[in-house]
């Protein structure tokens, strides 16, 4: 289908930057289960995502049993127990207080895989640069970011995991690789401040660091 030029209004502006700005990684979500419609809608966010060659290599698998969910919050659990011992003093207490996951709470999980063998797109585009396969599926995952903020949700991305063991424990094919594991959800509360920023573990940069070459 053909579209022709549209001009989008100030406040459609206006209203996309507010999106933008209350886009963030959600960590304490209510248990509210989420409607299956809103998450189906949000979730047709993939097929509307630009892809390397039109391989389209995302893949999703929706994490609903109690074995699985038990075995990714414990593969969290234990890589974030290793991640501590690399800080020490101050910046291991300050570690220590965060909460890095929703998975306990969050009432849809998934994890999101790339294909890195799908012939789809006929390998155009990704000769040269393979993991633009990769970037294409972080591209579906932000407009996924976006449509479920849009809905009133939240998406935290858990990336403190084994993957391998992950996907052992998941069952994904071989030839699959993790991009995130998601938890989805309504949030508890909403801000336009990146909670890491929130408890002091880093801040954001004032100036957009653009070279001239």
């Amino acid at each position: 289908m053909k579209l022709r030029d549209h001009a989008f209004s100030a406040d459609f502006r206006s209203e996309l930057d507010l999106l933008m700005r209350l886009r963030r990684d959600v960590r304490r979500f209510r248990s509210d289960p989420v409607d299956e419609a809103v998450l189906a809608r949000c979730l047709s966010a993939f097929q509307l995502a630009p892809s390397v060659g039109l391989s389209e290599p995302w893949r999703i698998l929706r994490i609903q049993s109690d074995a699985a969910r038990d075995a990714a919050l414990k593969n969290f659990q234990a890589a974030n127990a290793q991640a501590l011992q690399g800080y020490s003093g101050e910046r291991a207490a300050k570690y220590a207080s965060l909460k890095l996951s929703g998975m306990q709470d969050a009432p849809v999980q998934l994890a999101v895989y790339c294909d890195d063998e799908t012939q789809q797109g006929h390998g155009l585009g990704a000769a040269t640069m393979p993991e633009m396969r990769r970037y294409s599926v972080v591209t579906a995952i932000t407009l996924l970011w976006l449509a479920l903020r849009a809905e009133g949700l939240g998406l935290g991305w858990v990336s403190v995991l084994d993957p391998d063991q992950l996907n052992r424990d998941l069952k994904a094919p071989e030839d699959w690789r993790l991009i995130g594991y998601f938890c989805l959800g309504h949030p508890q509360e909403m801000s336009d401040t990146p909670e890491l920023e929130q408890q002091g573990w880093e801040s954001r940069q004032a100036d957009l660091p653009v070279e001239t070459r």
